[in-house]
């Protein structure tokens, strides 16, 4: 785990790629993108199952561990049309009803508003909280700091002989930050960060500081 200074915040980069809050106990994922592996085995292409259940079981793992107010999730909670996968969130949900679940919408979360609503998940357009605007698509604002979704940003680490390897990462700027995508079945858009930008890259079960 790493952590950042922002706005007079203390936010902690958690390995399972998701932004822990203390101070308000907030719980913030990005890009869930369950239900993807499948749609995707609906169209005939393999994805294996188990991708499904490691969503799930990844934050499930954060909810007992951090006991949050509330989970913000920074849209693309769900890939696509309803299909089975939808019943594993909802499980998870009720599993922790003390808890608030509130959904930023994102240009994936195309589900009859019921769906939501029976799941027990409050749907936004954006958040406004202290010192920060939380939205799906980063977006730029001269009062709040934007923590944002939707990039699925990651960065090349390269060693020698040439090789390779682009992991998630989290960036912070000036003005607002990118959050990795948390669902295990999502592309990496990689990134080059500008000067000034602070990158952590997830590697495992350890965030380490690239830039």
């Amino acid at each position: 785990m790493s952590e950042v200074q922002v706005r007079g915040e203390r936010l902690e980069l958690l390995p399972a790629k998701a932004l822990w809050w203390p101070r308000a106990r907030v719980l913030i994922i990005a890009d869930m993108h369950m239900g993807k592996a499948t749609h995707f085995r609906k169209a005939g292409i393999a994805v294996p199952g188990a991708v499904e259940q490691r969503n799930v079981q990844r934050a499930q793992a954060l909810l007992a561990h951090y006991a949050p107010h509330e989970v913000l999730l920074l849209g693309d909670l769900f890939h696509s049309r309803h299909n089975g996968s939808w019943e594993a969130f909802v499980a998870l949900r009720r599993a922790h009803s003390a808890t608030h679940f509130t959904l930023v919408t994102g240009n994936h979360d195309i589900l009859h508003p019921d769906r939501y609503a029976e799941a027990g998940v409050h749907c936004e357009p954006q958040r406004v909280q202290g010192p920060f605007l939380f939205t799906h698509h980063p977006t730029s604002t001269a009062v709040h700091y934007n923590i944002a979704g939707h990039v699925h940003p990651g960065v090349r680490i390269r060693g020698a002989a040439r090789q390779s390897i682009v992991l998630p990462c989290f960036l912070f700027g000036e003005a607002g930050a990118l959050l990795p995508a948390f669902g295990a079945f999502t592309g990496l858009h990689v990134l080059r960060p500008a000067e000034g930008e602070r990158v952590f890259a997830v590697a495992g079960e350890r965030v380490h500081p690239y830039i």
